[in-house]
């Protein structure tokens, strides 16, 4: 299949063919993630969250009631950021978080999410999981099933 007569080699106005399907392939996942992403950014916007507000303030319930190393927060991301402090910075600004040294190792700051953090994600649940129902609406359950697999073998694959 040549660039220009693929939904991405349209999307993207490629002239000349793919080098090769895995080149495709690539440009593909990161497109069709950039779509996604881009989705669910400007949902998460009506709630005055970004992507990766959203992303920490999950990784901090499923801890909750125990606090994180802010360290540990960035480790669990799923997009990682190059600045965690400045995230956090921002969520504890806005009441979502709360941040306190370690009392045995004053070094660590750990990170827990507020009750309003819990709230506001409470409000979200539903609404995000209608979102991405309909974002995934195009495949039955066998084939996000099968995408699931597919993407989790190239990240194993990762080396």
């Amino acid at each position: 299949m040549t660039g220009n007569d693929s939904l991405l080699g349209r999307e993207i106005q490629q002239k000349r063919p793919f080098r090769s399907r895995a080149e495709e392939a690539y440009l593909n996942v990161l497109r069709t993630s950039a779509v996604l992403g881009q989705q669910v950014a400007r949902f998460l916007k009506q709630a005055d969250l970004t992507s990766t507000q959203y992303n920490a303030l999950r990784i901090l319930r499923g801890a909750h009631p125990e606090l994180l190393p802010c360290s540990e927060v960035g480790h669990r991301m799923v997009t990682p950021v190059p600045d965690v402090t400045r995230l956090l910075d921002r969520l504890e600004a806005a009441g979502l978080v709360t941040r306190c040294r370690d009392d045995a190792d004053r070094r660590v700051v750990k990170v827990g999410i507020t009750d309003d953090g819990l709230a506001r994600l409470a409000d979200l649940d539903q609404p995000i999981l209608e979102r991405l129902e309909e974002m995934f609406a195009p495949l039955d359950d066998g084939e996000k099933v099968a995408l699931i697999g597919l993407l989790e073998r190239l990240r194993e694959g990762d080396g």
